[in-house]
């Protein structure tokens, strides 16, 4: 892939079963928090499987629009805009009725030392929009930081393992489940929740910052030692199609993919292509925050990229100074300071 135009129209091409999925569902579409580093993708795999079906049913991205190309970018794809703080409850109001929300609004980098705004994105709003749009059902966007860290040979906390997320961004993001589920239960609104870590493309995520490390001959620090990735086209299938499995009270998915990497393995990798070696610092520790995502799998079929192809796109597309998006994941912190 040569540029982000190639890449977002191969992250961006609906599969059968999103396709077939999308045919089973009524009414318009809104995707609350469009902005954020997937939204667009999400919402051009969602048109695109919309055009596919000759429907008529319309995909509506709704944010703040501090990026002021991306709201041209959206409306030129077919993506119909509303320019919203969601925070500002009288322009929330002013939100139209549809079947179908997305929501991916929420706070995670800076949380540290900004406590109060986290918090408020992410448990306080949320009761505000699931107030306004209760006749809707709704896939929520959580994370898998709502978990404790699990053993590395356990394979990942399912669904089942009860929340114990570290720090005030995990907190916060069990406030924003807890306050879902409330209102699920109290205007019987179907929702699904949706845990996703971490969503990979080639300008952003673990993988990136692992290969630029092993690029510019920094030290890995190897102390969170596992971790588990997801295409991110695949991520934004898995949380279209989850709109037909909203209930009430809610279900919820992890998302993420079938592996348990290895931080030095995968450095390791990039080493080889980009033909440099990594250095580490550090020893890994016997648990990491880890989420099995086998209900998604049996759900919604494997991820279509497999991790050594993304391997293989990342060290390429670095070698060949492909555009990067500086949004670090911090996926090495360990007490759940973001």
């Amino acid at each position: 892939m040569q540029n982000v135009q190639q890449l977002e129209n191969y992250m961006t091409q609906p599969s059968q079963g999103l396709i077939d999925d999308v045919k089973q569902m009524q009414g318009d579409f809104m995707i609350l928090g469009i902005g954020g580093k997937m939204g667009p993708t999400l919402a051009y795999a969602l048109k695109k499987a919309l055009i596919a079906l000759g429907s008529s049913q319309r995909v509506i991205g709704v944010s703040r629009f501090s990026n002021s190309t991306l709201q041209a970018e959206l409306e030129a794809q077919g993506i119909e805009t509303i320019a919203c703080d969601l925070l500002d409850d009288a322009a929330l109001q002013q939100l139209p009725q549809v079947e179908n929300v997305i929501y991916m609004a929420g706070n995670k980098f800076g949380t540290q030392g900004n406590e109060h705004f986290t918090w408020a994105m992410n448990s306080y709003l949320p009761g505000r929009v699931a107030d306004h749009f209760k006749t809707a059902r709704f896939v929520v966007f959580s994370t898998g930081n709502v978990y404790p860290f699990s053993p590395v040979g356990n394979g990942g906390c399912d669904e089942t393992v009860h929340p114990e997320p570290i720090g005030e961004y995990g907190q916060s993001s069990l406030g924003r489940e807890r306050v879902f589920t409330y209102f699920s239960h109290k205007n019987e609104t179907p929702v699904a929740i949706f845990r996703l870590n971490y969503a990979i493309d080639l300008r952003y995520g673990v993988l990136v910052e692992i290969a630029k490390s092993v690029y510019h001959e920094q030290p890995i620090d190897v102390t969170m030692g596992y971790f588990n990735v997801i295409w991110q086209g695949s991520a934004n299938e898995y949380a279209i199609r989850a709109l037909l499995h909203a209930t009430t009270p809610p279900t919820i998915f992890n998302a993420t993919g079938p592996e348990t990497l290895s931080i030095r393995w995968v450095a390791q990798q990039f080493g080889k292509r980009i033909q440099k070696t990594p250095t580490f610092i550090g020893e890994e520790a016997p648990n990491a925050l880890l989420s099995n995502s086998s209900k998604a799998h049996q759900t919604f079929g494997y991820p279509s990229v497999t991790v050594q192809e993304m391997i293989d796109l990342i060290a390429s597309w670095l070698m060949n100074d492909g555009e990067l998006i500086n949004k670090p994941t911090h996926f090495q912190e360990r007490k759940g300071q973001y």
